[in-house]
């Protein structure tokens, strides 16, 4: 059963009953920034504990933990449960959606991987960067292991990895391209696999793919917003109206031009008001004039998630 907690959306009413459209939209205008101000996201499904006991089951089984962050929020994308979980087992971090992100701050995080001793590498599942450079990486990753193995006698077995990551971050499609073929299930939305599966890439590599899976709580918001905003929490449970404001705050800090040059809006007003500046210039309009802002907010998710208000990072490596 899925563990939620959010703010509920704020419910009006009179005497006379139902309050008109218009009036709500004030009202809602009226609350939305304090309400936004207090959101708390919490989601951790009941399958994700099994996926939990999957993963330690299946360490004695592979040589390498794969490790797929979203490139736009590599720290906020770390399971921090998996150092844990997977203890001294080699590892491999790809920065997955790289194409998404900022090509310099990427970069930036590559470096501070290498630092701290992980093999580290852009790919985007995608469009296909990089991915060919995955089976070198991780043979690399396990050179050392492997020859330790032959000197005992063992031979001839392929490279064998645990694909690891958070809901929404590729996995799947990651596996389906290195693979060249549809093993896996995908889509665009958290919790599509639900169960381990291996996936052979070559005679000398083979993958084990296993659920996304998340922690127990965000003690951080900022964590549990960039989750969000990736997608990584269904969208069903959260309000996409806080969601989109907190995003266009976060924007409008990080690179305001990403608003204006796809919207071609004024940023200086409060993030309510240029949510509903969003939904005047792409029609977001319901009768009466007012602006559809649940439809704008999605608008402006869907944008951000696929990409087309250009290459966002919102998180830097800390120095």
């Amino acid at each position: 059963m899925d563990k939620i907690i959010l703010v509920k959306t704020v419910m009006t009413s009179n005497k006379g009953g139902k309050i008109p459209a218009a009036k709500t939209i004030l009202h809602k205008n009226r609350f939305m920034l304090n309400r936004v101000r207090n959101m708390s996201i919490q989601w951790y499904p009941g399958h994700m504990v099994k996926t939990k006991r999957q993963i330690i089951d299946s360490l004695k089984l592979i040589d390498v933990v794969i490790e797929l962050f979203d490139a736009r929020i590599p720290d906020s994308s770390k399971n921090p449960d998996i150092d844990e979980l997977i203890g001294n087992k080699q590892r491999v971090v790809l920065l997955n959606k790289c194409e998404m992100a900022d090509e310099n701050i990427t970069k930036e995080w590559i470096k501070r991987y290498k630092d701290m001793g992980i093999s580290a590498l852009d790919v985007d599942s995608i469009t296909g960067r990089n991915i060919n450079r995955v089976y070198t990486l991780v043979k690399e990753s396990v050179k050392e292991h492997f020859e330790k193995r032959v000197e005992k006698g063992i031979v001839g077995r392929p490279v064998r990895a645990l694909v690891l990551g958070i809901p929404n971050v590729g996995k799947s499609t990651f596996i389906n391209k290195i693979s060249s073929k549809s093993s896996a299930k995908t889509g665009d939305k958290p919790g599509v696999t639900r169960s381990k599966q291996w996936i052979k890439v070559n005679k000398d590599f083979e993958l084990l793919d296993t659920p996304g899976i998340l922690w127990p709580k965000f003690d951080d918001e900022k964590v549990a917003l960039h989750l969000a905003f990736i997608r990584a929490i269904k969208d069903e449970i959260l309000d996409p109206e806080e969601l989109a404001v907190k995003l266009i705050e976060e924007l409008v800090s990080l690179k305001p031009e990403a608003l204006k040059d796809r919207y071609k809006i004024d940023l200086n007003t409060d993030a309510f008001e240029v949510l509903k500046n969003i939904g005047r210039k792409r029609g977001c309009i319901v009768s009466g004039g007012e602006v559809n802002t649940v439809r704008a907010a999605n608008l402006l998710l869907d944008d951000f998630r696929s990409g087309r208000l250009g290459r966002l990072s919102l998180e830097k490596p800390q120095i």
